[in-house]
């Protein structure tokens, strides 16, 4: 069950599992090969076997941190609305 850090694409495997239900809400386990689905997304979850990758993006840059990025955006706006309609 290690996180992956960073969004990456996948150079070597070996019977790569990801749970990639963190960012899909998909809860089977999505195989993970060179050839076939190589990319690889900050925030999922190894499953099974082993990898690895090349770092495409980290932090703000990632897939997550892109998620959490307009998530924590749009609050911002609400709360910038709130502070209107009251002022």
């Amino acid at each position: 069950g290690d996180l992956l850090p960073a969004d990456g694409v996948l150079i070597q495997g070996n019977d790569l599992k990801i749970d990639e239900s963190a960012l899909t809400g998909e809860s089977d386990h999505v195989r993970k090969a060179v050839d076939k689905d190589p990319l690889l997304l900050s925030g999922t979850h190894v499953m099974e076997g082993s990898g690895r990758m090349v770092v495409t993006a980290v932090g703000v840059n990632s897939q997550s941190g892109i998620i959490f990025t307009l998530l924590g955006a749009g609050g911002d706006e609400e709360e910038e609305e709130r502070k209107d309609k009251k002022g």
